[in-house]
């Protein structure tokens, strides 16, 4: 077995799923290498270096996995966004556009306190739809967005360029090409 040198060697590919023409780029075999893994918070951590980060905001669901390790590391808070009706306190609402339809995501009202520096996280950017919600739920608290950062990033879909035309930095570990 050849010795796995870059994140992207350990993230696995799984063709027509969820559904046909579809290349799942699976970050669950990242997650369960010790090895992987731990190159991977080192390196979504790599692009804020020096940066005062207050809290560490993780997307639903893998990037809570991603979140949790990187706040760990910063010895900072970390605060989940999720899908509508998952959290249990008072919460703001953002919607965004899915391929077809519309869904909406969550924070704690009190999650963010106003001028918190926030690192955003999340394993993959596509359309960056989901990820500009979590930054304009970030903003409504008055939390200051200081970088976002992916393992993935499928250039194609020009979630990138959505994040950057809002004036986010972008750090991602690794790109694939399609969707």
């Amino acid at each position: 077995m050849a010795q796995k040198k870059s994140v992207q060697d350990y993230i696995r590919t799984i063709p027509d799923f969820p559904h046909e023409g579809i290349m799942f780029r699976d970050v669950t075999t990242l997650f369960g290498d010790p090895r992987g893994f731990r190159m991977a918070v080192d390196q979504l951590l790599h692009g804020f270096a020096g940066e005062q980060i207050d809290k560490v905001v993780g997307l639903e669901a893998r990037g809570f996995i991603l979140g949790g390790a990187i706040a760990h590391q910063l010895s900072t808070g970390f605060v989940p966004i999720r899908k509508k009706g998952k959290l249990p306190g008072k919460t703001l609402e953002q919607a965004y556009s899915l391929e077809y339809g519309e869904a909406i995501m969550e924070v704690h009202a009190d999650a963010i306190e106003p001028g918190e520096r926030i690192l955003m996280v999340d394993d993959l950017l596509a359309t960056g739809g989901t990820a500009e919600a979590g930054i304009k739920l970030i903003e409504k608290l008055g939390g200051i967005v200081i970088g976002c950062a992916f393992v993935i990033d499928l250039p194609e879909l020009g979630g990138r360029d959505l994040l950057s035309g809002l004036g986010m930095h972008v750090h991602a570990l690794c790109e694939f090409e399609g969707a």
